[in-house]
């Protein structure tokens, strides 16, 4: 089976059946709670996706196949930065690509907007979870001691910085007209 990538990463092509990644709307939530009870033993709740979302710097995205949510990100802009606070993928889909183009989409936003990197915190009992990332040039920058409120659990903070060429793609290197107002 042969995968190919749209020039925006936002659709992968598979035999017969087609990836779209588009925004989270509402009525997506009971498919992607689902898609979290499956995934997370500490899950969001539905007032947590909400609260999250109802906020001016926060996305939500899916991946779906068909009128079928196979996976899902919430994501946070910040000037310098996108902060990745929730990312799942339906167990049944897993290891198929899905988190792949998701992931393949935010390296898009983080280029395309100059932002200089891609942060999230993944649980430190979360093996799977951290070899994900890093095969996706994920490095883990520091421990962050006792992050997790509901069960006192270390993360990681794992980061991705974006390769020149990835940055050529777009223009060359990151300029943030912001901070450099900010610095004079």
């Amino acid at each position: 089976m042969s995968i190919s990538r749209a020039p925006r990463r936002d659709r992968v092509e598979t035999d017969a059946n087609a990836i779209h990644i588009r925004w989270m709307i509402r009525r997506d939530m009971p498919d992607v709670m689902g898609i979290e009870l499956s995934s997370f033993e500490y899950a969001w709740t539905e007032d947590d996706f909400l609260r999250c979302l109802r906020q001016r710097n926060c996305i939500g995205m899916v991946a779906e196949r068909g009128d079928t949510i196979i996976g899902f990100m919430i994501y946070e802009l910040h000037r310098a930065r996108l902060q990745l606070l929730n990312f799942a993928v339906a167990p049944a889909v897993r290891r198929s690509g899905v988190g792949g183009l998701l992931i393949g989409k935010l390296i898009y936003k983080l280029c395309s907007h100059r932002r200089q990197k891609l942060a999230l915190a993944v649980r430190e009992g979360n093996t799977a979870a951290q070899l994900f990332f890093r095969s996706h040039r994920f490095k883990a920058a520091r421990v962050l001691r006792n992050y997790y409120e509901d069960s006192g659990e270390d993360a990681y903070l794992m980061e991705y910085k974006p390769a020149e060429e990835e940055w050529a793609e777009f223009g060359g290197e990151p300029v943030n007209r912001v901070a450099m107002f900010e610095e004079s």
